[in-house]
């Protein structure tokens, strides 16, 4: 038997389900398998970050995943039994200044009904096996206890974990390592803790350890251990009581030993197949970035793919998720291989320019703001991408994520923030006006523009303008902030789907769109991505 769909996802952890889903609410038909004959009962991942929590929130599935979580406001690294520093994420400049602390399990419980909504589910049991290429797609042979089946996919995407048999097949390499020293974690409660639930702590001493706030007062331990066979509660408990000389853990559950990657694919695309997620890159837990590395490629492959699935843009737009993904991942591991550095330095010299280096990094208010915005996953930009044009200024800038700190008054009289505005399935076109911009003007740009609003690229045009005498407006911003934006006169936005800025236009605003539409819909510029 040969079932036909437009998309197979191989892989229902969190990746995978999320970009099923947003697959779906597009109208584009999906189907998700995953081996695994059950959801997983625990996980090791807990981290979901502020940018996370974003799009989370512009997918209208936050609040489950608020009231089911614990807010982590914080981190603070100790080392040698003194504090070396504190990441305050109230610095970051997110509307959800904190870290939520839930298991993996959880997250992915989220985004199975998030998938359900939009009719989508999980064929569970169902285990892929082999892949062929054939001029009309791509055709998967799967594993079933009821028999084997086989599926034609136009595109097949791999969300299977880093050892990915999507991966394997499409023959894709990885540049990297595997991390030399095995990780462990357990769940716990801390007797007699005196410090805050609401924020993370990491001990860089001879044994690293690093809490991870969970609901009921309880932590997620990861640490190094001492031995193949070591007892892991004790190789905790010797790090934490250089700290709390009376601490016990109760209540122990979920104790396992792990080995980490620092992976990444050498591409994300290779014809008909794309990776996310952990098939895509692995990186070290030190810092929590794994999980929601592999979301941020799930939100920026889904409205890319629903345009080529839909026949609205040439597959050449897929190549662009690659060049957007790949250096992001990279700067995660980075990112990663600097944590698994520091934590695992034993000369007492290194030790000692390591924890220099970290009291240096939250000395002034720059620094401190850095680590934050770094903690909550907001420096990672697309300025660079082949598909983004227009002028550079900052702080709303190409590739850029469009600020939650813009507000707007609403021209009922609500009051409201830009992002509010976006349409999260393909683009918002925001027509901003300053002070003195006459409602002729922001009319003619309004006019010329409106057209382009097809509902396929460009879904909601939103006029707003600094000038409160112009009637004809969804909206009103502050005179001040269309300074801060670079208002000369008219700015025109065009915000994607994922809620990066595709587009900045001071002038020529009609033209500046349909060129970058056009950019959108063009086809491959020379050869072919080769299959």
């Amino acid at each position: 038997m040969v079932i036909a769909t437009k998309v197979l996802v191989v892989g229902a952890g969190p990746a995978g389900l999320l970009t099923a889903a947003e697959l779906q609410r597009r109208g584009v038909q999906c189907l998700l398998i995953d081996a695994h004959e059950r959801p997983l009962e625990w996980d090791r991942a807990t981290v979901v970050h502020p940018r996370s929590l974003e799009i989370f929130d512009s997918l209208g599935i936050v609040e489950p995943l608020l009231a089911a979580g614990v807010k982590q406001r914080g981190a603070r690294i100790h080392a040698d039994g003194k504090v070396l520093g504190e990441i305050d994420l109230d610095l970051c400049g997110s509307r959800y200044p904190y870290n939520i602390g839930i298991s993996e399990e959880v997250t992915e419980a989220i985004l199975t009904d998030y998938l359900a909504s939009h009719g989508g589910n999980v064929q569970r049991a169902s285990k892929l096996v082999d892949l062929q290429a054939r001029q009309d797609g791509m055709l998967a042979r799967i594993e079933r206890p009821d028999g084997d089946i086989e599926v034609l996919a136009d595109w097949v995407i791999g969300c299977d974990g880093h050892h990915s048999t999507v991966r394997a097949l499409a023959g894709i390499e990885q540049d990297g390592h595997d991390i030399s020293q095995p990780w462990a974690v357990f769940d716990a409660a801390i007797s007699g803790w005196p410090e805050s639930f609401e924020a993370n702590y990491a001990y860089l001493d001879q044994i690293p350890v690093i809490l991870t706030a969970l609901p009921d007062q309880r932590w997620r331990v990861y640490l190094r251990p001492s031995a193949e066979d070591s007892d892991l509660v004790a190789d905790a408990l010797s790090t934490l009581r250089r700290y709390l000389p009376e601490a016990n853990f109760e209540d122990v559950a979920h104790p396992a030993r792990f080995q980490c990657y620092t992976k990444v694919a050498r591409q994300f695309r290779a014809g008909r197949i794309l990776l996310a997620g952990d098939a895509a890159h692995t990186c070290s837990p030190a810092q929590g970035h794994g999980m929601n590395t592999g979301l941020h490629d799930a939100v920026n492959l889904a409205w890319k793919l629903a345009l080529v699935c839909g026949g609205q843009c040439s597959d050449w737009l897929l190549d662009s998720y690659q060049t957007e993904r790949r250096p992001a991942a990279q700067r995660v591991l980075a990112s990663g291989e600097e944590a698994e550095s520091a934590q695992l330095a034993t000369d007492p010299d290194v030790l000692r320019a390591r924890n220099a280096a970290i009291r240096k990094a939250f000395e002034d208010d720059a620094s401190q703001h850095h680590e934050a915005v770094a903690e909550a996953e907001l420096d990672i930009d697309y300025r660079d991408s082949p598909i983004v044009m227009g002028e550079r200024h900052d702080p709303v800038t190409l590739g850029q994520r469009l600020p939650d700190w813009i507000p707007v008054r609403l021209a009922a009289g609500d009051a409201g923030m830009l992002h509010e505005r976006t349409n999260r399935k393909c683009h918002t076109v925001f027509i901003l006006g300053g002070p003195r911009t006459s409602a002729d003007v922001l009319g003619q740009v309004r006019a010329a523009i409106q057209p382009l609003s097809d509902g396929a690229i460009i879904e909601a045009v939103v006029a707003l303008t600094a000038n409160t005498d112009i009637e004809d407006v969804d909206g009103y911003l502050d005179p001040s902030m269309a300074g801060r934006l670079g208002v000369l006169h008219v700015l025109v936005l065009a915000v994607r789907a994922d809620g990066h800025v595709g587009l900045r236009a001071q002038e020529r605003h009609a033209q500046a769109l349909e060129a970058y539409v056009a950019l959108l819909r063009a086809p491959a510029p020379g050869a072919a991505v080769a299959s």
